[in-house]
């Protein structure tokens, strides 16, 4: 008898995706990888108890204190404070002086507590992503919530960011109804709610084409030890390994996750620093915000196919 997965609510799970017959992507100025560097912008949107949600925050600090869920955790807001404080200006700075783009992965309401941050890295260059309106699960959602936080999100960004925004990822992973919540707003270009492919795809919803762009988790600052020296090791080997495959014919995409709390400490920004200085050193290396890749995509697809 044939092993078969059942039918359940959301995406079909597909395990094959390209398999041996990879894309053969030519990215601009025949890059060997295309890198985009994520801003996980999320600070004030975490739950708290100032935040009304009668709780603390359990996860992206780098607090391992078993704090009471019955006592506000001050402790904890502060390390969060941080990241709007000091690490996002340090981490834009950064940017700035090496003219490279990221992508900011914004809670809504984050933007809301400090809209500085939207207005500088809008004008600076960088490019949207909606997290979410919080930096809340939305499989603990309804669909009526679910639609109501993304509704609320966008509006939100509207006033903050100037525009809405037209690519989506939630916090850890969607809801079996976020993709199609999704494609039935009709304003997002494409997702990221997946970390299974080197490469963008399209994906059929609702009787159409729909783009996801796949992110990682793997080259992220809060995996690991949050050693900047094993931080920027993994980053530099995954880069080198991507970068061979690229000049052997194959070029790919890399996700590189950060979040200003944790890389935007001094320490761990000199890794940073280091890994973007050693990705212009071996030379086409396409440093680009993930709406250009998504748009790349979109255009040249038909080009890729083998």
């Amino acid at each position: 008898m044939a092993f078969e997965l059942i039918h359940t609510p959301g995406p079909p799970r597909d395990l094959v995706g390209y398999g041996s017959r990879l894309p053969k992507v030519r990215w601009p100025n025949d890059a060997h990888v295309a890198v985009n560097i994520v801003v996980n912008y999320e600070e004030g949107s975490e739950y708290s108890f100032p935040a009304g949600d009668g709780g603390n925050e359990h996860h992206g600090g780098e607090e391992s204190y078993p704090f009471p869920d019955d006592k506000r955790n001050l402790a904890q807001e502060t390390i969060y404070e941080y990241g709007s404080r000091a690490g996002i200006w340090r981490l834009l700075r950064l940017f700035d002086e090496y003219d490279v783009h990221a992508t900011m992965f914004a809670c809504a309401a984050a933007f809301e507590l400090n809209p500085e941050v939207a207005t500088i890295a809008k004008a600076a260059g960088h490019d949207l992503m909606s997290h979410g309106w919080r930096w809340s699960e939305h499989w603990r959602l309804s669909r009526d919530e679910e639609a109501e936080h993304m509704r609320l999100a966008i509006e939100s960004f509207k006033k903050t960011w100037g525009e809405r925004p037209r690519a989506w990822y939630c916090r850890y992973g969607p809801s079996v109804n976020t993709r199609d919540l999704v494609v039935a707003d009709g304003g997002f270009i494409y997702d990221s709610d997946a970390y299974n492919d080197d490469f963008p795809y399209f994906v059929t919803v609702r009787g159409r084409q729909h783009l996801v762009v796949p992110y990682s988790l793997t080259y992220n600052d809060l995996q690991g030890t949050l050693s900047p020296v094993d931080f920027l090791e993994y980053l530099k080997r995954g880069l080198d390994e991507l970068w061979r495959e690229g000049a052997a014919g194959d070029p790919k995409m890399m996700s590189v996750g950060l979040h200003p709390r944790i890389v935007g400490q001094a320490g761990r920004t000199s890794a940073l620093r280091e890994f973007i200085e050693h990705g212009l050193a071996l030379g086409r290396v396409w440093f680009a915000r993930r709406m250009d890749i998504a748009n790349w995509w979109i255009d040249h697809h038909e080009e890729f196919r083998t």
